[in-house]
């Protein structure tokens, strides 16, 4: 895709939104006003910002586009790894890396509820106090 061309853009992060979005080459460019729904931070004279805590950028031009916010170069600069599918228009943020490292560190998986095999949800949860196997993989 290039600059001029606009397409809806589907974000998951702890959630899934869909917002307008114009792509430079690869790098979908989203407007300052969705910044917060789609990160939870907003784009100020300061930096990236959320509540009272602020997060310095020393490059604005990284981040800020003709016609919006790179919301690439925005999650890397708030320690968030994202993907994109620009054939599919949809960009995956994770958590921020802090976090991941802290969910390591103390060896403890956020709760997740998924279908088991016959359909029905389960949750990690359901097995706490008991020793479980989580086996996790990808196909790429």
């Amino acid at each position: 895709m290039t600059a001029a061309t606009g397409s809806t853009l589907t974000v998951l992060t702890e959630r899934v939104t869909t917002v307008e979005a114009t792509w430079d080459d690869a790098r979908p460019v989203v407007a300052v006003e969705a910044l917060p729904d789609l990160v939870g931070w907003e784009l100020k004279a300061e930096g990236l910002c959320r509540a009272d805590a602020c997060v310095p950028l020393s490059d604005r031009a990284i981040i800020e586009q003709p016609g919006g916010v790179d919301l690439l170069a925005a999650a890397a600069a708030l320690g968030r790894p994202a993907v994109v599918d620009v054939d599919a228009a949809l960009v995956a943020v994770g958590e921020p890396t802090t976090e991941r490292h802290q969910a390591v560190y103390d060896r403890i998986a956020p709760n997740f509820t998924l279908p088991d095999l016959d359909g029905m949800p389960c949750s990690l949860s359901d097995w706490s106090g008991r020793k479980r196997l989580l086996v996790v993989f990808a196909s790429w």
